[in-house]
């Protein structure tokens, strides 16, 4: 029996780098620094620079003295480093249950989303059922349609349902993504359909072959949804904003913003709350990047 499609492109890789590396020893020097190459090392300084200097500075603020935020001409370090702006932040507002609250409607929403996204992609991918072009049209239509434009609607329905001021309207609204089934659909299509029938074959049903097949066979793919996903609903703010007014319901980021605008703005606490917020978000990226790489080449869009 040949080797399963994800073994032979490890040994592809492998045989790959070997390569490089055999050729690299037997040369004795490393490879050739080429114009293009050269270009695009500084590009790519270029793009580090501009995404690292807001953060730099949003870290640097927070660390002044309210009093010297504001003070000209812009100095990077204050006259004292002091964390007094963190303190007051957490000191404000229920900073510990607000993260409770981003961190459980975060998993939650990526969950659902991922089972149902994916459940929806494997059905038009490989079922045949009448109006599944038309259904799946509309899917794709979902996408063009901006999320402000269904937050009337959201808004009513959360009301008749009195899921107002809930965990799950919160995340039920976040759960339906157009784009995820999307990416979803293109990858099952380049599952290898001899894996499914096969099964078949052995007396598996649809719904084993999708869950023991499958499933496992899409985990790169699948890890790049749910941490796309994660981070999406981590930093949503409109949504939350408009369906949580208690104060013990609200996510992080309508928290933050609550608690700066209840204070007037404050230039060091303001930084100190961006950088408490997205620090988890960088702990998740850290941990979970090479899943990303590997679920965006997997999707077929890092050429697009």
């Amino acid at each position: 029996m040949s080797a399963p499609v994800w073994e032979k492109d490890k040994q592809v890789r492998a045989k790959v780098r070997g390569t490089v590396k055999g050729e690299a020893a037997a040369t004795g020097r490393r490879p050739r620094w080429t114009p293009g190459r050269v270009v695009m090392l500084v590009v790519a300084l270029a793009l580090v620079v501009v995404w690292v200097l807001p953060i730099a500075w949003a870290v640097a603020t927070s660390l002044k003295p309210e009093g010297e935020t504001t003070k000209t001409p812009l100095e990077w370090i204050g006259s004292t480093i002091t964390f007094d702006a963190y303190q007051q932040v957490w000191e404000s507002g229920d900073l510990g249950q607000w993260m409770f609250n981003s961190a459980y409607i975060s998993v939650m929403t990526t969950l659902l989303t991922v089972v149902l996204c994916a459940m929806a992609a494997y059905g038009f991918a490989r079922t045949d059922f009448r109006g599944r072009k038309v259904l799946y049209g509309l899917v794709l239509a979902g996408i063009m349609v901006p999320p402000q434009v269904l937050i009337a609607p959201l808004f009513a329905e959360m009301v008749t349902l009195g899921l107002v001021d809930t965990y799950w309207g919160v995340i039920l609204p976040q759960v339906a993504v157009p784009a995820m089934v999307f990416i979803l659909v293109k990858f099952f299509e380049g599952v290898p359909r001899e894996l499914e029938e096969a099964a078949f074959v052995d007396g598996a049903g649809r719904w084993r072959v999708f869950w023991t097949i499958v499933m496992p066979l899409s985990r790169p793919i699948l890890a790049a949804v749910a941490i796309f996903t994660f981070i999406s609903t981590w930093n949503n703010f409109l949504w939350p904003f408009l369906v949580t007014t208690d104060p013990n319901g609200m996510t992080l980021p309508v928290g933050l913003v609550n608690v700066q605008s209840s204070y007037g703005v404050r230039y060091a606490q303001m930084m100190a709350s961006v950088v408490i917020a997205g620090l988890p978000l960088l702990v998740v990226f850290a941990a979970f990047q090479r899943q990303i790489v590997r679920g965006v080449a997997h999707t077929g869009l890092a050429g697009q």
